[in-house]
């Protein structure tokens, strides 16, 4: 197999359709085909595109749909992603990619919306605001304004630094026809005696009396039962004091207000991205992939208010947290997810483990119903693969799928660690080994690296280590980098496929002397790669031809849909989708009147078809000669075949299909039993339970009581700063002067006479 080549269907000028299923489907535009193989960058392929189709390189994105799911669209943005487009159609010839023109105002797919102002998504007036008191936002303005390029933006993940969480305030641009938005609330502030609900309803009208009469305020008392405003100008009398009154536990009353301004009102700000929150919430609720750059657009239009790009993000980050909850409550609420986990799905496995300073570090997860699964049904084949995440504070996804009997993904267990290291997957695979109830020794298919070795041999014993050929060859390409042309790399890659997929050891060994004509150098370094891990004619365990790890392609799509979200509503997500999945084919299977999975049934046919030009000849007891375009011979008692095929598989080879019939038998009776729609059904007969909202937790002080859990500590963006020793003033570098050498000053200040 050559370095994975594919067609890539490029499309654009068409438009995305929603079918009845929810699925997607493009309509209309125009296609060009483009070869592209996983060496190629992103950056050559995105060049090649905008010719192709004539458009500007940085207006347009690149998105494809996941090979079996047209629901999702998956953003190409760099040269991992693109390389991860080819993994996932390793088994096609050609993948569907969409070019999305952003500089046309076209949709973003991701979200299925054309351009909508605020005012067609939003009632501005009637807006439901949970405020966030302002007084806990300092007021440090940047140093200069950042300077964004309209094509890029800063994910919702991305650290931003203290000085930009407290960003300049929002600068109101004045139109000679004001936003009608803005003129509504001129009047939202009448005087002493206005009576307000709370005080968060007074804090959110205030907000829209100076948007709408273009000045700043700031907080001089801000509490539960009073709030003291005055201008943010220096010397400007404007002033207004609201508090409870004494009747009263809830209602907010004016007592005292100045209503005049003398500061001019010509520099006009508001500085609350919690208000930006109120005016996005309900149309992010719609469209979660509402970006920063359209909030921008979208306030300016509307309000008349200028905002720059990390205002509407903050705002945004404000929002996305009154509607999904803090990210900090989701960490204290783990002791109660893994509690509700285990008592409501018995036999399951939910624990957690925290660094020293309580922050968090790893959470492990194996529903009931998949570990079942796993062993009433499953082949015992398990992939091991990590899915980087792009929430709040990062991490990674570590799962362990294994194939049902349909060749399908089943999922059996995953975890969220702070970091992919040797100690995290030591202790994934442990946790693993103490919920699988099985002393059938199992094979692995995953990297060779990240102690994966050592921990597989160690914690499974008798256990076998199938190296990911994707993972392997990526290693052999990095070590022999810049020797080779890209040719030359391409066909000592293809040979090693080759190599790891030939069935006896007479054939490896002459592929691999093939590459060791090519270069003595490549040749050496895949043979001290341990081929008895990784090539079929050596490996002593069972993987059933399965030579890649990437069985983690289905986590990949659930953490993709909900990888920003707190960590509670991420386990949630994943485990609505194993629900899901479970509850469908089962479903699915019940209709099923053959003896195999259809996928196994499609197999054994095309097996079938070859064997009448096949002659059998018997040898000795079950023994047989079958003779084709080569003679292979077929032991029946030992269900092996010199072409080993039936071996690899777990399906009778044509050869074996030509004795059985001979013989009388059924081709059935020789089949893995993994493969029958019986052993499929017990994958899938056990359901994963419903768990209660977590929210409970903290309405019942449970937390209180549990281990305190706290998010883990992120690396601050930029270079680390040099850790100091001593005192700050012994750090300070003395000035001497070159002309007197004396300390304190320099030659310039030096008052010695020549």
């Amino acid at each position: 197999m050559a370095t994975k080549k594919i067609i890539a269907i490029c499309q654009s000028g068409g438009e995305f359709e929603t079918e009845n299923d929810g699925s997607l489907s493009y309509r209309g535009g125009d296609a060009h085909a483009i070869d592209i193989d996983d060496q190629m960058k992103f950056s050559d392929f995105k060049m090649e595109v905008a010719e192709m189709f004539n458009c500007s390189f940085g207006a347009m994105s690149i998105k494809y749909f996941l090979p079996g799911n047209r629901k999702t669209l998956i953003t190409v943005s760099n040269d991992k992603d693109l390389e991860r487009m080819i993994k996932f159609h390793g088994d096609s010839i050609t993948a569907d990619v969409y070019i999305v023109m952003e500089e046309n105002g076209a949709a973003d797919v991701s979200n299925m919306s054309s351009r909508t102002t605020l005012s067609e998504a939003v009632p501005p007036l009637e807006l439901p605001l949970d405020v966030v008191d302002d007084t806990t936002q300092p007021n440090i303005p940047l140093g200069a304004p950042l300077d964004i390029d309209g094509t890029n933006h800063i994910d919702a993940h991305f650290n931003l630094p203290p000085e930009v969480l407290s960003v300049r305030p929002l600068s109101v641009v004045p139109y000679e026809k004001h936003a009608k938005a803005a003129e509504q609330w001129q009047d939202t502030i009448t005087g002493v005696g206005q009576r307000f609900s709370s005080v968060h309803e007074f804090r959110e009208t205030l907000r829209k009396y100076a948007i709408a009469h273009q000045f700043a305020f700031k907080y001089k008392k801000n509490d539960s039962h009073r709030v003291t405003v005055k201008c943010k100008a220096e010397g400007c009398p404007w002033r207004i004091h609201a508090s409870r009154l004494s009747a009263t536990q809830l209602s907010i009353c004016i007592k005292t207000m100045n209503p005049t301004h003398t500061c001019g009102g010509s520099a006009v700000t508001v500085g609350h991205q919690s208000w930006v929150a109120g005016i996005i919430k309900e149309k992010l609720k719609i469209f979660p992939d509402y970006k920063p750059k359209d909030i921008v657009n979208d306030i300016k239009q509307e309000y008349g208010i200028q905002l720059n790009y990390c205002q509407a993000w903050r705002g945004k980050e404000i929002a996305k947290e009154q509607l999904q909850g803090s990210y900090k409550d989701a960490y204290s609420q783990l002791p109660f997810l893994c509690d509700k986990i285990m008592e409501t799905n018995p036999g399951s496995l939910a624990t957690f483990t925290t660094k020293e300073d309580s922050s968090f570090q790893r959470l492990f997860i194996a529903f009931h119903a998949s570990l079942s699964g796993f062993v009433q049904g499953c082949r015992p084949l398990l992939f091991l693969d990590s899915i980087p995440l792009k929430s709040k504070y990062q991490g990674i996804l570590l799962t362990a799928t294994a194939a049902d009997g349909n060749d399908s993904v089943f999922p059996v267990a995953f975890a969220f660690v702070d970091a992919e290291t040797n100690d995290n997957w030591h202790w994934f695979l442990s946790q693993l080994k103490s919920a699988l109830s099985t002393s059938c020794p199992l094979t692995f298919v995953a990297d060779r690296q990240k102690g994966l070795r050592e921990s597989i041999s160690e914690i499974f014993k008798d256990s076998y280590h199938g190296y990911c050929l994707h993972y392997l060859t990526e290693q052999l390409i990095r070590d022999l980098k810049g020797q080779f042309s890209r040719d030359v790399k391409g066909i000592m890659i293809e040979d090693l496929y080759h190599a790891a997929f030939a069935p006896r050891p007479e054939e490896f060994h002459k592929i691999t002397e093939g590459i060791k004509s090519l270069s003595l150098e490549a040749y050496n370094w895949i043979m001290q790669s341990e081929p008895q891990n990784w090539a079929n004619s050596l490996f002593q365990g069972a993987r059933y031809n399965h030579m890649k790890s990437n069985f983690g392609e289905l986590f990949y799509s659930w953490a993709s849909d909900a990888d920003e979200l707190p960590i509670i509503q991420m386990v949630d997500v994943i485990r609505g989708e194993i629900m899901e999945l479970i509850y469908f084919r089962r479903t699915d299977s019940d209709q099923w009147l053959t003896r195999l999975t259809p996928s196994m049934e499609e197999k054994l046919e095309k097996e079938s078809l070859k064997v009448s030009a096949l002659q059998v000849q018997p040898t000795t007891g079950s023994k047989f000669e079958v003779q084709g375009e080569f003679t292979e011979v077929v032991d029946m008692d030992g269900w092996d075949c010199s072409c080993k095929g039936w071996q690899l598989t777990g399906l009778p080879c044509c050869h074996a299909i030509a004795v059985i019939n001979c013989i009388g038998r059924s081709p059935y009776d020789y089949c893995s039993r993994y493969f029958s729609t019986e052993s499929y059904r017990l994958t899938y007969a056990e359901s994963v339970k419903p768990i209660p909202d977590t929210d409970w937790a903290m309405q019942n002080d449970y937390s209180e009581a549990a281990m305190t859990v706290t998010p883990p500590t992120r690396r601050p963006p930029g270079r680390p700063t040099t850790k100091k020793v001593g005192s700050q003033e012994a750090m300070k570098r003395q000035l001497q002067c070159s002309k007197c050498k004396g300390l304190g000053h320099n030659k310039a200040t030096c008052k010695e006479l020549l």
